[in-house]
């Protein structure tokens, strides 16, 4: 059956004159571009309609006769690597790191590609929680236009032809401008980098900032650090603007504590109460139970509102409805006094301070607000970056080495 050979037609079996003149040129008719009368095309009142048919069909015809479907051969392992099974899948645990985030992930990788990520569900933290973000990091591995080497200007180098060159080229201080550096090691590195001379700095700067919580509880409570929030031992939460479950701080993290208060089973039979006042919609105010909007130059008028609401003074400088939410809001949050939390997306160290005030007087520090362990990532200040951008207007910074931060981009 398989030395069986079969064809179209008498012509092929017999391979006549007809048929080969026929194989070499498959579309052999003629297009009518004269018409019946002997005419060129249109002369005779020929439509443009039929001109573009004419036309379309010969580019059709001349694009089919040129274009081959190519030619894909597959060559076997002559050597085939442990542990490697053509068309099964491998699955490694790994970190997602950007920007001073660090998520755990789990990589499935195909004959050593890897073409999907999912969270990890053996982390204590995201409980196997991803985000869009995340998801889309595979794409980086597949980007052939970055760079695979050291580069002097367009040209290639080695890494031991660069450190030389850098060695001799530096001479005075250095500034180190990096995003915000959480991996221990690596801070130690530049530890004993900037010990080398007195003059050099390290700023670290985030394309996302937040340093207005920074700041804000810098004045506070003496501390230029981000707390843990608790939404997991929260009954009552009100959030100023914050989306906490889209984008707002390590929100995959934050997307875990939350929803196992919204889940109502036999151990956890009450469900918390999400109050959002914004001004555009978010997927957290999509997912709260009362919703407000106001416009974003009321950010402050709101937080100073909600804070004179829960000191029992009523919200003063706001519209009735907006009012109405935030004294219902503010008498929930004294009725659960060390069960309530407030959260602020705006970057203003002002409204923080606020925030801050609002979360003393609901006795939110210790319960919800979790000073123990901060967070580690976010730790960039804006000032520090607009600091050192004057000196480098003014020429006093000598040496920049930037490492992990596209400020061309990012900064604004």
């Amino acid at each position: 059956m398989a030395n069986k050979k079969y064809w179209q037609s008498f012509g092929e079996l017999h391979t006549t004159e007809a048929h080969k003149q026929l194989s070499e040129n498959e579309f052999q008719e003629d297009l009518p571009f004269v018409a019946s009368s002997g005419k060129e095309l249109g002369a005779d009142g020929t439509s443009r309609r039929d001109f573009l048919k004419y036309l379309g069909f010969s580019t059709a015809a001349a694009m089919a006769a040129s274009c081959e479907t190519p030619v894909n051969k597959m060559i076997p392992y002559l050597n085939k690597p442990a542990d490697m099974v053509p068309g099964i899948a491998d699955y490694y645990a790994t970190t997602y790191i950007s920007g001073g985030e660090a998520v755990s992930i789990v990589a499935k990788v195909r004959d050593g590609r890897p073409i999907k990520i999912e969270g990890n569900t053996l982390s204590s933290l995201t409980k196997g929680g991803t985000s869009a973000r995340i998801q889309a990091s595979v794409l980086d591995l597949y980007d052939t236009a970055r760079t695979r080497a050291p580069k002097t200007g367009k040209t290639a180098t080695s890494y031991e032809d660069l450190d030389k060159k850098l060695a001799g080229e530096l001479t005075g201080p250095v500034v180190l401008l990096t995003s915000t550096i959480t991996s221990p090691s690596t801070l130690d590195i530049i530890k004993g980098f900037l010990a080398k001379d007195p003059a050099n700095r390290h700023v670290q700067y985030d394309a996302v900032s937040y340093s207005g919580i920074l700041l804000a509880n810098q004045e506070s409570y003496g501390r230029k650090e981000i707390p843990s929030y608790e939404f997991q031992n929260a009954k009552v939460i009100v959030s100023l603007g914050a989306d906490f479950l889209g984008t707002w701080l390590n929100s995959v993290e934050l997307q875990a504590d939350y929803t196992t208060t919204r889940k109502i089973n036999q151990s956890n039979p009450e469900m918390s109460k999400h109050y959002q006042f914004e001004s555009m919609l978010s997927m957290t105010g999509a997912n709260s139970d009362e919703r407000y909007t106001h416009r974003p130059s009321e950010a402050g008028v709101v937080a100073a509102a909600l804070l004179s609401a829960v000191n029992g003074q009523g919200a003063t400088g706001v519209e009735a409805k907006l009012k109405a939410g935030i004294e219902k809001a503010a008498k929930d949050l004294v009725a659960n006094r060390g069960k309530g939390l407030v959260v602020s997306g705006s970057n203003n160290k002002d409204i923080q301070v606020i925030v801050n005030a609002i979360n003393e007087a609901i006795g939110a520090n210790g319960t919800t607000i979790n000073w123990a362990t901060p967070l580690l990532s976010y730790q960039g200040v804006d000032s520090d970056m607009t600091a050192l951008v004057a000196d480098m207007e003014a020429g006093r910074v000598s040496n920049l080495l930037i490492y992990g931060v596209n400020p061309a981009y990012e900064y604004y």
